[in-house]
């Protein structure tokens, strides 16, 4: 599985539009290859650079199997992020540039959580039901 196409390439500056100094909406992004097999689809966006530890800014389960996540849409359930909000939480590094990874994993089965899910409690449901996956990672500096 891959991610082919989204508003920026791998280790590009995300678009200021996708983070909190613009519209702080979520980056289209089109996927190819997914399992033909896949029955849901996880998406966790994460800031490793955080001085506090890894930030999550979305998490989103159970999105039908697809090969586009529009921009600003939440194509399945919200997972709590760490700004406490069932949403997409963009890019708002404090000081210097910030690695941000957007990451896909296609799964054999639906995860059944309910919204408000936490991140730790999807990625327990996703052990031993990857299929695949695919990563992109964008930077961003405030």
């Amino acid at each position: 599985m891959k991610l082919k196409r989204a508003v920026f390439n791998q280790g590009e500056s995300i678009p200021a539009k996708f983070t909190c100094d613009g519209e702080n909406v979520s980056p289209v992004l089109e996927l190819g290859d997914v399992p033909e097999n896949s029955k849901s689809m996880v998406l966790v966006v994460d800031d490793p650079d955080s001085p506090k530890g890894t930030f999550t800014h979305w998490v989103l389960f159970d999105i039908a199997p697809t090969d586009t996540i529009k921009e600003n849409s939440a194509p399945g359930k919200q997972g709590l992020n760490d700004f406490n909000t069932l949403s997409y939480g963009g890019p708002c590094p404090g000081v210097g540039i910030h690695r941000y990874y957007f990451r896909l994993y296609a799964l054999d089965c639906k995860i059944g959580l309910k919204d408000g899910a936490k991140r730790h409690e999807v990625e327990q449901e996703m052990e031993d039901h990857i299929l695949d996956s695919a990563e992109l990672m964008g930077t961003y500096q405030g």
